[in-house]
């Protein structure tokens, strides 16, 4: 339980940091960047697996590249359903994905660090 919190707070750190980088971007508050992180993550558990398998071969020949667009996809989805939360267009969205991943896998790695 306590390791989905901090997902969920590493997830709108993240999203609040690219925000204040990447023009494009908007997020409105740390309660939005939250509020963001949530919605993702529940369009990530109900529609990225059925997108995923839809496009499997386009992301096999591009070498799972294509789930950044993907990604790009459901941020731009979130906006239409988060108040607060914009994206000026498909490519702010799609370097937003790709900086999330980053963001997100540096953040986890010093948070859960693996242990031997």
């Amino acid at each position: 339980m306590v390791g989905i919190l901090v997902d969920w707070l590493i997830s709108a750190i993240a999203i609040l940091l690219i925000s204040n980088y990447l023009p494009g971007f908007q997020v409105a508050s740390f309660t939005t960047a939250l509020i963001v992180a949530l919605v993702l993550g529940i369009l990530n558990a109900l529609i990225k697996p059925i997108i995923l398998i839809l496009t499997l071969p386009i992301n096999i020949l591009t070498l799972g590249l294509f789930t950044f667009v993907i990604n790009a996809f459901l941020l731009i989805l979130a906006s239409y359903f988060v108040q607060g939360f914009h994206i000026d267009g498909f490519m702010p969205a799609l370097v937003a994905a790709f900086f999330l991943w980053i963001i997100n896998v540096v953040l986890h790695i010093v948070v859960f660090p693996v242990r031997k």
